[in-house]
């Protein structure tokens, strides 16, 4: 009869900082373990503490409470399979990023992890001592490496584990999404099959922090990078996967393979997630937002909608004498097809007393963009209040194109506690919409069907702050604005480059000093979710203060 090994591996959502509730979460993880026959069950890196924590681990009363609450889970798992759950450890040479693993009522052993990232949205190496590389760990008559995370991305782990007796490899993730992520972890981890010759079980976490979303999409490998097990992504999953070891060694019996949404839809899931988990963990069970008759807004709507019920997000119409019939209209329908509230405020009584009140001030001058971002800012001071007074999430509704140049009014538009669209370009923008319109999904919480009117998504973009205006008056066409920031920013191309790719020189200078002058805004901005290796945040961190400009 031939040797088994049951392993469950448990896809959730931790919160960071909600020690109890994460506990209790890896607790019935465990129960439905035990009750399939599992060995061991398995949860993610930092599971305990939520993740990513940044500077809250360096507070040694939150590292003691994560701690104990690890010791407690042990006792508390007495009697059934081994369990593995990330979390923080500390002693007198440091703090680790950990993986602990619990047996008959106790530690039974700890992998700290070595290889500590230090780049994009990580800061590890401030936070972490770096530890020798741990060796495999035994489950009854089963020995398994566990690198953490970062450590599978390198082959000296994974190579000194096989080599001291690894049968299996764990590997245990805090590994956020952005675009195409999961093809990258996929070619990593073949690659370590490869060389190791192992199976190898690849178990990541689930659910929105701050700016990032962790998209799950687990998977096991057996020896020849064959796919034995695929989970989903973004959905909280248990699943019990059987090893057999035989001639071989240890394989892992062919389970289900669930299906992997293409790039659109796995952007705009991220996008409603981010959000839900977002106001859930914060503590809102509402937002509002202005919504403007434009495209962004009508986007940022129905991500809403979606997220949390149409019944839930109240949508805001702040006319002034600039707004067309058609933005009426426009966000009228876009308010009626999603199903969700809609008031309207105008704003002509208040701008009439601020211009007013300033004419003294502003004599001799000529009217500009000051006067323009006064209707801006009055309709942040309309939607801050109605956030006050009604406990409503604001929702800022700006895209990546207009934050990335700065196109938006701070302390007006830009006001507001979240944006979902932030690391949407414009032109995908448009294209997210049609998606949505075409495809409903059963996480999606609003309506079936066409939400966002043709005429919406065709119209030409404005913000309407002055007679007859258009955003094509100030930048370049969307097609080329969007073409030269993503060479700009996720390239990091010089200007000489983007020129040589085609781009007249003196958009391509304009653009960049709008880049570098908006950075005070961005800095200012509400967070949104990561959906590129260079999200405006912690992907891209300059000098607000800069008088570089490239010469090239």
């Amino acid at each position: 009869m031939s040797e088994t090994f049951r392993l469950t591996l448990a896809q959730l959502n931790p919160t960071v900082g909600a020690i109890a509730v994460n506990a209790a979460k890896a607790r019935a993880a465990w129960e439905k373990g035990r009750e399939a026959g599992a060995d061991m069950v398995a949860l993610t890196e930092m599971f305990v503490t939520g993740y990513q924590t940044q500077d809250l681990v360096l507070k040694p009363a939150f590292t003691d409470a994560a701690m104990a609450a690890i010791e407690e889970l042990a006792k508390d798992c007495a009697d059934g399979p081994a369990l593995g759950i990330g979390g923080p450890y500390r002693d007198a040479t440091g703090l680790y990023n950990a993986y602990w693993i619990l047996k008959g009522g106790k530690v039974a052993a700890r992998v700290l992890k070595h290889h500590l990232p230090n780049e994009a949205v990580f800061d590890e190496e401030r936070l972490f001592t770096a530890a020798p590389v741990s060796g495999p760990y035994a489950i009854g008559r089963v020995r398994i490496g566990t690198p953490i995370c970062e450590d599978a991305w390198f082959d000296d782990v994974t190579e000194t584990l096989a080599e001291t007796g690894a049968e299996i490899l764990l590997v245990p993730n805090g590994s956020p999404y952005y675009r195409n992520k999961y093809d990258v972890r996929v070619n990593i981890m073949v690659s370590r099959v490869i060389e190791t010759g192992l199976p190898l079980v690849y178990l990541n976490m689930v659910g929105g922090q701050d700016d990032q979303v962790f998209d799950g999409g687990s998977f096991v490998l057996n020896p020849g990078a064959e796919l034995a097990t695929q989970l989903p992504v973004f959905d909280e999953c248990i699943r019990h996967v059987d090893f057999v070891n035989g001639s071989k060694g240890w394989q892992a019996v062919r389970g289900d393979l669930d299906l992997m949404p293409d790039e659109w839809e796995q952007d705009y899931r991220a996008m409603v997630q981010s959000l839900r988990d977002y106001l859930g963990k914060t503590g809102f069970s509402k937002v509002l937002l202005g919504l403007s008759g434009g495209i962004d807004s009508a986007l940022v709507a129905t991500i809403a909608a979606d997220a949390i019920g149409p019944g839930n997000v109240r949508c805001v119409m702040l006319p002034s004498e600039y707004t067309s019939t058609h933005s009426l209209e426009d966000a009228a329908s876009v308010a009626r097809a999603l199903g969700c509230r809609l008031d309207t405020v105008p704003i002509s009584g208040p701008r009439a007393a601020v211009t007013e009140a300033l004419a003294p001030l502003f004599e001799g001058t000529k009217a500009d963009v000051t006067e323009e971002n006064i209707q801006s800012r009055l309709r942040g001071l309309m939607l801050m209040a109605l956030s006050n007074k009604f406990g409503e999430m604001l929702l800022t509704t700006g895209n990546k194109s207009e934050v990335a140049v700065g196109y938006a009014t701070i302390y007006g538009d830009m006001a507001g506690g979240y944006n979902p669209v932030k690391d949407l370009y414009k032109m995908r923008v448009f294209q997210t919409c049609r998606w949505r319109n075409a495809n409903h999904r059963d996480w999606m919480m609003g309506p079936d069907g066409e939400v966002i009117p043709d005429r919406v998504i065709e119209k030409a973009p404005s913000a309407e702050l002055r007679a007859d205006q258009k955003d094509e008056d100030s930048l370049p066409p969307y097609k080329v604005l969007d073409a030269i920031l993503e060479r700009l920013i996720e390239g990091d191309q010089s200007v000489a480059e983007v020129v040589a790719a085609g781009f007249d020189r003196e958009v391509v200078k304009k653009i960049e000093h709008l880049v570098y002058i908006s950075e005070y805004k961005r800095f200012q901005s509400a967070p949104g979710p990561r959906l590129t290796r260079k999200a405006f945040w912690l992907d891209r961190r300059y000098p607000i203060a800069n008088r570089w400009r490239d010469g090239s």
